[in-house]
């Protein structure tokens, strides 16, 4: 059975793609923010590796359940820490579209992430 960090990680990559893919395009900015939060989060390339794997096979809505069952499993600090990692994704291609603004809150509402919190926190991180 992975371990809790693996299905944190893996969580946060799923919803990172299907963050990133709201508006159709995956742009590099977009994808150079993913690299980062991959180090940020310490990533493994296994992990990496089964994400790209699961990318290719599954339909989006597919990943986009289980990135929600993965960081809806996941302690509150690592919730939170998730959605700041997807709030500042979505600005990362400096053109924030309304799906993923939409995606982003159903997300957070699903897993009960505390929405203030994660905007004031991704502001400061921001600067």
């Amino acid at each position: 059975m992975a371990s809790d960090k693996n299905n944190y990680h893996l969580g946060l990559l799923y919803l990172s793609h299907i963050l990133i893919s709201a508006d159709g395009v995956i742009s590099e900015k977009e994808q150079s923010a993913l690299n980062k939060i991959r180090e940020e989060e310490k990533i493994t390339f296994a992990i990496y590796e089964t994400f790209q794997r699961d990318v290719k096979t599954k339909k989006l809505s597919e990943i986009y359940q289980r990135g929600l069952d993965l960081i809806g499993g996941c302690s509150l600090p690592e919730k939170k820490e998730a959605f700041i990692h997807l709030f500042r994704l979505c600005a990362a291609d400096g053109n924030i579209h309304v799906k993923e603004v939409r995606l982003l809150l159903y997300s957070a509402k699903l897993t009960d992430a505390h929405l203030n919190e994660i905007v004031t926190e991704a502001e400061k991180r921001q600067k």
